[in-house]
């Protein structure tokens, strides 16, 4: 609207239009509306720089979080493998200790000599030593 105006005023005389007769020094107001449509295009330019700034802000702390969050979930999984494995080795412990116990309760079972009773009583100090295994 404002560069219509100022080509009215600036290209058009009372001449043309009689209206323009009641605009005291045409040119002066061509020139305010002119300086008013820069300082306009010059506001519009610092809003839009502005919003562009802060939706590229928006992005890079989007695919920021993204990928925080990547980084926190694959060492959750790091984490719940180390458990599962340190799980797995005091399942494979206990096996051997239980199993260890059996051979030894069955042998001597079987021959209750000197030496299967030495063995029983070792895997049951064993599995003294090591009771926090089973609860």
């Amino acid at each position: 609207m404002l560069l219509i105006t100022i080509a009215f005023l600036r290209f058009y005389d009372q001449t043309d239009f009689e209206f323009l007769g009641l605009v005291a020094n045409p040119r002066q107001w061509s020139n305010g509306f002119t300086v008013a449509a820069l300082l306009a295009t010059l506001a519009n330019f610092g809003v839009e720089w502005n919003r562009r700034n802060r939706e590229t802000n928006r992005l890079a702390q989007e695919a920021q979080r993204r990928v925080e969050e990547g980084q926190r979930r694959m060492a959750q999984e790091r984490a719940d493998e180390s458990r599962r494995a340190e799980e797995r080795e005091r399942q494979i412990a206990r096996t051997r200790i239980e199993t260890r116990c059996r051979i030894a309760e069955i042998q001597f079972q079987l021959d209750p000599s000197d030496r299967n009773r030495r063995l029983l009583r070792e895997a049951l100090a064993l599995l003294a030593e090591y009771g926090d295994l089973f609860s």
